[in-house]
Formats: structure tokens, C-alpha cells, sequence
């Protein structure tokens, strides 16, 4: 496991009377999405269990349903690692953003309430205040999407893209590494969000798939500098 995993696994949802097994999932599921594991980081039980202070047991099965999911594979003997997305995948699963993401700006557009658009509003100004901290804007453009999402109003859309949440927690380094990305992409969400504000859904929508194509850009651009 690298060096960068550390005391930021904590677990997660254990007062809502839910199994042990399900609160240390949901606990490694929102380490991925976080970061904190990466691919190619290892898992292993005893170190899992002895971060959350939990037995081994709820965390073998935690694992067990990671890996039933792609989200780990096997290392040869030695644990489980986080897998990495070959470049097939990486397209496949843009090809999904931009369809769902595009929905939730058109939705939100729709439905987003004023406190929602100030909320965008604000993560986008946080955003712009750390285009030199790649992590940070990471984290603030999860936010962001987030928001969207809620604002859609719409279940079955957002347990689409939460799914798709764990795909995307596979693609290693952000974007916002790629020279003039951080730049690009925070234009990108002030337009997403004048025309979420407009109640304009189709321009809402075209400038949500824009942007995820813009993405993707970045992100080929990242893998073909392996």
C-alpha cells in the first residue's frame, strides 16, 4: 500500500443500524472515490481492519464485494489491489458520463433550487481560487457534480451515476494535472451554471457533454503519457 494512505480511513455510516460488512463497503468505496486509495495501492484485510478498529471478518467481506464489483483484482498472493482502466474502459465509461451528466445539467436546469445555484456558485469560486492545487480542485469539482446531481431530483438518474462514482474513482491522476485544464474546465462550469440559472435545459445539457469531452481529452492525454 503506498505512503499516501493514511489516518483518512474512517468508517463510515455505523450509527444507521447497518451490518458491520456494509458500513466498512461503504467506508473503502468512499476511499476510492476520495482518493485515498488509488490504483495500484493494496489492500489488505488485517491493515483494513485495524484502520476502521474493526475484525477481520466484516472487512473480508467488504473486500470480497469490491472485488466482485472490478473495483480490486488479486496480487499475486499479497492482498488486493485497486485495479486501473485499460483505455477501452476509460472511453466506455465517458461515453456513460457525458449521457448521464448531460441529463442531470438538463434536469437541474429544470429543477435546481436558488440555494442549490448559489452552492454551485460558490464551489466554482472555491475552485478558482485553487487552479495550482490539483488535489483540492479534484475534490471541489466532485462537489460541484455533485450538487447537479442532487438538483436533477431524480433517484433513479442519481443511483446511475453513484455507480458510475466507483468507475470513475478507477482512473488514477485528476485532469486537472494537464497543463491549462484547471483554466478550461472552470469556464466550462461558470457557462454550465448561467444556463442551470437561465432554466435553459437543451444548453444546459449540450454544455454538460462539452465538458466531459473536454474531459476525456484531458484524460487520453494522460494515459498516452504513461
Amino acid at each position: 500500500m503506498s505512503d499516501h494512505v493514511h489516518n483518512d480511513l474512517k468508517l463510515v455510516d455505523r450509527d444507521t443500524g447497518i451490518p458491520l460488512s456494509e458500513a466498512v463497503f461503504r467506508s473503502l468505496c468512499q476511499a476510492l472515490r476520495a482518493g485515498i486509495y488509488r490504483p495500484g495501492d493494496r489492500l489488505r484485510e488485517e491493515e483494513v481492519a485495524q484502520r476502521l478498529k474493526v475484525s477481520r471478518t466484516p472487512v473480508r467481506e467488504a473486500l470480497g464485494r469490491l472485488m466482485a464489483k472490478g473495483l480490486v483484482e488479486p496480487a499475486g498472493g499479497r492482498g488486493l489491489i485497486v485495479r486501473s482502466l485499460g483505455t477501452a474502459e476509460v472511453l466506455e465509461l465517458y461515453a456513460m458520463r457525458e449521457i448521464l451528466e448531460g441529463a442531470a445539467a438538463r434536469l437541474a436546469a429544470q429543477h435546481a433550487s436558488q440555494p442549490e445555484i448559489d452552492a454551485l456558485r460558490d464551489l466554482e469560486e472555491a475552485f478558482e481560487t485553487h487552479l495550482e492545487d490539483s488535489v483540492e480542485m479534484a475534490r471541489l469539482n466532485r462537489a460541484f457534480h455533485e450538487t447537479i446531481f442532487r438538483a436533477a431530483r431524480n433517484r433513479y438518474l442519481d443511483s446511475a451515476l453513484q455507480e458510475l462514482q466507483d468507475g470513475i474513482s478507477l482512473l488514477g491522476p485528476t485532469t486537472f494535472s494537464v497543463g491549462g485544464r484547471p483554466t478550461t474546465a472552470a469556464e466550462e462550469h461558470r457557462a454550465l451554471i448561467e444556463a442551470i440559472a437561465a432554466r435553459d435545459p437543451d444548453l444546459a445539457e449540450r454544455l454538460a457533454r462539452a465538458h466531459i469531452q473536454e474531459a476525456l481529452r484531458s484524460r487520453l492525454k494522460l494515459i498516452q503519457a504513461r
